[in-house]
């Protein structure tokens, strides 16, 4: 229980602490297709979301304030100093609260398909307002595709079933597609009053890998780049022909990827820190 809410939280593998933040929309299952690339080298911790899943009640009105102190709350329950954070979307917003809140307790950032300014993937584009209707109305069948739509390219979506990448997706989601939880206008609201922009600076000296994916229309590239500009030091990459759900599309790249920044990020923190005498 963590202000008045009962998160919901679960760790598998062995070895550094590494904390995985999902977005909006998105529950700890979520991280599944990095967890068999991360766990034998990587203890990883997943959670829901307050107010979202089972990390219910939420209590309090949300905040990234808030979700980023949920954050370092299960890092004391785990009686883990410092970890690896890895953010995806919202959850990448969250990670750089979180090293704004607590520098020391951050051993490295991976912001994955996500951005510095809350309001960015909220404007409503005429793409936007057309995919979020088409996500509430018609046919299960027909919300369901919608919601693809907007997280997958065409040629993603066209190389499968969609009725069987649905229901896939919808295991790794936490929810039947073509239902929209409450909570998630909730949490696009609050990610949209949120801007790290003024404080990025602050973490010069974190290792960070900013990842992007080509044809991300909620996460833009634009945005990823604008965030690693404001990151000095920080690593850009974009992954071509992948949309948002590039974790799940390109699951492989991407955890060749984290594998590789935790790895180097874990001897530069090893490196840095002082040996006791």
């Amino acid at each position: 229980m963590h202000r008045g809410c009962n998160l919901s939280w679960f760790v598998e593998g062995q070895g550094v602490p590494v904390v995985l933040i999902q977005g909006s929309g998105v529950g700890a299952n979520g991280w599944r297709p990095q967890l068999d690339a991360l766990t034998p080298r990587f203890q990883c911790l997943c959670f829901d979301n307050r107010a979202y899943g089972r990390s219910v009640p939420s209590a309090e009105p949300l905040s990234l304030e808030l979700m980023a102190e949920d954050v370092l709350a299960l890092m004391d329950a785990q009686g883990w100093p410092s970890a690896h954070l890895v953010g995806h979307s919202m959850g990448g917003l969250i990670a750089q609260y979180v090293a704004r809140r607590a520098r020391a307790r951050v051993r490295s950032l991976a912001l994955l398909c996500t951005f510095a300014n809350g309001k960015a993937p909220s404007r409503l584009t005429p793409w936007l307002v057309r995919i979020g209707l088409r996500t509430r109305i018609g046919t299960r069948r027909m919300r369901r595709r919608a919601f693809m739509e907007m997280v997958l390219t065409h040629e993603e979506l066209s190389a499968a079933d969609p009725d069987t990448l649905a229901e896939k997706l919808g295991r790794l989601f936490d929810r039947d597609l073509s239902e929209s939880p409450p909570i998630l206008m909730q949490q696009v609201r609050t990610m949209a009053r949120a801007d790290a922009r003024p404080f990025l600076s602050e973490l010069a000296g974190i290792p960070t890998l900013v990842a992007s994916a080509e044809h991300d229309r909620i996460a833009t590239p634009d945005s990823g780049r604008e965030l690693a500009r404001g990151l000095p030091g920080a690593r850009y990459i974009e992954l071509t022909g992948t949309a948002h759900a590039m974790t799940i599309t390109r699951a492989a790249e991407v955890n060749a990827l984290l594998t590789e920044h935790l790895a180097q990020a874990e001897r530069n923190f090893h490196s840095a820190t002082p040996v006791a005498r």
